[in-house]
């Protein structure tokens, strides 16, 4: 679904990520870790088209992506979660969800009742505001609205962050509920080893916007990987 190869990006003279390539296959979870400031965010900004990368080849099922801006690569089927959730505070539930249906044409404006079977919590809350919503609520809402826009690969940047244990638990399930329908790619940036571990069939890591070790998750030892991430 997703191949991108010699990636590069720049933030003015800095140069973040050096080279980067990764895939990330249907029916599977792409796992980027490494410690702060490596180059993950960006790798997924630059995915996004939330940050326009400086180089590098990018091929999203099949097609050859060019530098094309946000919008558009959402309407091509690219789902992101950003960290920090990027809910609308004044909006209602359903108004933050509704925001997905730019992506979509006007005959499949609806919220699906698959959304609300996989948030349950979000069903109850339709006509609160995103602002009053806890962390935890905020972060489901973010990957409904992800959802809402059909994507074939979705980006999720720290889910985990700040959220409360029962809660990454029930983030856990979906996405291992999205991996096991085959329908999506997913690469999960992830600083929680365990939940990282326990979802993901590929590793990438970084170190100073490179990759430092990558492959398959039967190909690299568990103990392995957890030194790679914690140095």
């Amino acid at each position: 679904m997703l191949e991108v190869n010699d990636l590069t990006l720049h933030y003015g003279g800095s140069q973040i990520l050096n080279g980067v390539s990764l895939t990330a296959a249907k029916g599977q979870v792409t796992c980027v870790m490494g410690t702060n400031g490596v180059g993950k965010t960006s790798l997924l900004k630059a995915i996004s088209g939330t940050h326009p990368r400086s180089g590098g080849t990018y091929r999203l099922d099949g097609e050859e992506i060019g530098r094309v801006p946000a919008q558009v690569l959402a309407q091509k089927g690219v789902g992101y979660v950003p960290q920090g959730r990027d809910i609308f505070p004044l909006l209602t539930v359903k108004e933050n969800l509704e925001t997905g249906f730019a992506c979509l044409p006007k005959s499949e404006h609806r919220i699906p009742d698959r959304i609300y079977e996989l948030f349950p919590v979000l069903k109850d809350m339709t006509a609160r505001r995103g602002g009053d919503l806890s962390g935890g609520q905020q972060q489901q809402l973010s990957i409904a609205r992800a959802l809402i826009t059909k994507p074939k690969l979705l980006l999720l940047d720290e889910p985990t962050e700040g959220i409360q244990p029962n809660i990454i638990q029930q983030i856990g399930r979906v996405i291992a509920r999205l991996r096991d329908e085959g329908e999506m790619a997913i690469v999960l940036v992830e600083q929680y080893f365990s939940f990282a571990y326990d979802l993901a069939d590929r590793f990438n890591v970084l170190e100073r916007g490179s990759v430092k070790l990558s492959g398959a998750k039967s190909e690299i030892p568990r103990e392995t990987l957890q030194k790679t991430v914690s140095v």
